[in-house]
């Protein structure tokens, strides 16, 4: 039998039997809860317990067991089950005795629900002194109380949901469009309040300007003609799928201030850089997804129009104008906008001409995609209404029933709740994916400082929440445009609350300082690579660019100077992505989760991966499963059972 050995920050670590080639099952047979005779009373996350793991499908059955100790005369168990903040009115279901085994009387129901809908539940049992409950600690065994409060949750997504198979397989690649690679082509269009970097590879402007504002003015030229000509170059790191975050016409260097939907940035190219772009792409077996940035638009806009750049009309100029009921206004001209930004006025995504514009058999969703592109990042989707994101779906998939909808959610998208509002992003009629940050924090939060608890944890309870078609696309990022860059984060001084002047001047990382991050980001990029769903690599984070929050996170791609080492590090994880796709949809084990050790095994198909990382200073002797006595080594190594510091072993069988 081998151990699951998980550290306890309270105790110092513990073994748990581990039931390895159960898919998205950990055991936990001790510990938690109230114990008695090596048993727990239930832990959703133990096929004992609860069957099968994890979401469900509509009209597929789940088991539900609780273990009595006997010693307690508890009687009469109910499942109380609760819809999604309907907490006064749970359906009680009976449980019946199944048997009698280690000082334990086992009762069993079955559930079975024919709508998509998110549950939660406890259990409820009597003795001689009245009713007790059955909840969920804070490790999310249940422990026995006289009170209500601390639930599991249950999803129960649509039967018939499916997600793209397009992203089940290789890596996808954001890029900064501005900041990858400049093809040298010539621009016609582009505005003359510009300015243009002569040196690609100098910081971007990241202090105000002599009125104190942030213009986001400064360009570098990076262009959609320049990513066909780098295709080659994202081909050799498994790349099969690009997003790029947005590239509509905007008057801003990161383009989410909107000017007109229907036409490419001019310093971007054309039209017909874009469609050559997906053609060639597509040759290559890569799919191209942008951001939809739907939520708010410029002011300097065809719709708005503040600084009159379109001429005389738009919502901000005249009450007539077809654009007006776009937008938020509260007293005309005065308007709502995003977290206060006046030059991103906010959308009124509920009116019927905005919405068809969008949605619509002629609108913009339609539009691209008919020109070769294969799905949508929706930027802050937790701010579009549920009626609004229902129709995207619908629009989308009309299209192109295996185009991609993912939104940019920073929590649990399974169950966020944002204005208030529960949503049903996951429940098989929104979203697709979503971008994976708590995988992202949770790993650099353990390579950087140890935090087992948080790794082994985040990883179970997303497996456990999100519906399988999401988990076998999950976007896995450890860096984005709105964060760190992966190897500041691991190693550089934390910005706590410093503003751009403080980062921009210790934004540089001495060698040492730098060798020893990429050595961590080495590390934990091979967690992120092995986990479900899809990694994600941000551009140049594989060249060695490191760089604190906007705008140092989105330096230009360092050609010519990238960092070898770490580049062939990444092609090899590409070259296991593109071979074996069914990592991105197999089942996990988790192994060891210590300060020290994170392993785990992924189950796929007829293979088996074994992953290992070591990311202490000391040698060390993680424990591996004795089927994987004689497996191949296939990234990484293994010296007579024992890892380096700071190394890493990825075993195949």
């Amino acid at each position: 039998m081998e151990w699951l050995v998980v550290d306890n920050k309270e105790g110092g670590p513990f073994d748990l039997p581990s039931l390895f080639g159960q898919v998205f099952s950990p055991s936990s047979y001790l510990f938690g809860g109230l114990n008695f005779l090596n048993t727990t009373i239930y832990d959703s996350q133990d096929l004992r317990c609860k069957t099968p793991f994890g979401a469900v499908a509509t009209g597929q059955q789940v088991a539900f067991r609780i273990f009595l100790p006997i010693v307690y005369q508890l009687h009469s168990p109910n499942l109380l089950l609760y819809k999604a903040d309907q907490w006064d009115s749970p359906e009680y279901i009976p449980m019946e005795f199944e048997s009698s085994d280690n000082g334990c009387n086992c009762y069993r129901c079955i559930l079975e629900k024919p709508e998509p809908q998110l549950y939660f539940y406890l259990f409820q049992v009597e003795n001689n002194s009245g009713i007790l409950h059955i909840t969920r600690d804070k490790d999310g065994f249940g422990q026995l109380t006289p009170n209500s409060g601390g639930y599991w949750q249950l999803t129960v997504y649509d039967q018939n949901f499916r997600t793209p198979e397009f992203l089940k397989k290789g890596v996808m690649y954001q890029i900064f469009p501005d900041r990858f690679y400049n093809s040298g082509k010539q621009k016609t269009g582009v505005p003359s309040d510009r300015r243009m970097h002569t040196d690609w590879y100098e910081l971007p402007d990241y202090l105000p300007d002599q009125n104190g504002q942030y213009t986001n003015s400064d360009y570098f030229g990076g262009d959609l003609a320049g990513i066909t000509q780098k295709l080659p170059y994202l081909k050799s790191l498994g790349v099969s799928c690009i997003y790029l975050n947005p590239i509509f016409e905007a008057h801003s260097n990161h383009r989410y201030n909107t000017a007109d939907y229907e036409k490419i940035d001019p310093l971007l190219g054309t039209e017909e850089d874009f469609k050559t772009l997906c053609t060639e792409a597509k040759a290559l077996g890569i799919s191209i997804i942008i951001d939809g940035v739907f939520n708010h638009t410029g002011s300097d806009s065809v719709y708005f129009n503040r600084n009159r750049r379109y001429g005389d009309g738009g919502a901000y100029n005249d009450y007539n104008s077809p654009y007006h009921s776009w937008y938020e206004f509260t007293d005309f001209p005065n308007y709502n906008s995003w977290w206060g930004f006046e030059t991103l006025p906010n959308l009124n995504e509920s009116d019927p001409s905005y919405s068809e514009f969008i949605c619509g058999e002629k609108g913009v969703l339609q539009r691209w995609l008919r020109l070769g592109l294969s799905g949508y990042r929706l930027d802050v989707a937790d701010e579009l209404p549920d009626v609004f994101l229902d129709r995207i779906r619908n629009s989308v998939k009309l299209a192109n029933p295996q185009a991609a909808i993912i939104g940019e959610v920073w929590e649990d998208a399974s169950t966020k709740v944002s204005y208030g509002v529960r949503r049903r992003y996951l429940l098989g009629k929104q979203l697709d994916s979503v971008m994976n940050y708590p995988f992202k924090n949770a790993i650099l939060d353990y390579i950087r400082y140890g935090d087992a608890n948080g790794l082994y944890h985040t990883i179970m309870d997303i497996l456990e929440h999100y519906p399988k078609p999401v988990l076998d696309v999950l976007m896995n990022s450890l860096s984005t445009h709105d964060v760190e860059r992966a190897i500041t984060a691991l190693v550089a001084e934390p910005i706590g609350s410093r503003g751009r002047k403080w980062q921009g001047q210790n934004n540089h990382l001495n060698h040492e300082r730098y060798l020893f991050g990429r050595r961590l980001f080495r590390l934990a990029s091979v967690i992120q690579y092995m986990l479900p769903g899809i990694p994600c690599l941000y551009y140049g984070d594989e060249a060695g660019l490191v760089g604190y929050k906007d705008p140092f996170n989105r330096s230009c791609y360092p050609w010519d100077r990238e960092d070898q080492e770490l580049l062939e590090h990444f092609r090899q994880l590409g070259k296991i992505r593109t071979q074996y796709p069914t990592l991105s949809s197999g089942g996990f084990s988790p192994v060891s989760f210590t300060p020290e050790i994170a392993a785990f095994v992924r189950y796929c198909g007829a293979r088996q991966f074994y992953v290992a990382v070591n990311r202490s200073e000391s040698t060390v002797e993680p424990p591996v499963p004795v089927e994987f006595a004689n497996a191949k080594v296939l990234y990484g190594q293994l010296e007579h059972n024992r890892l380096n510091p700071y190394d890493c072993v990825i075993l195949i069988k």
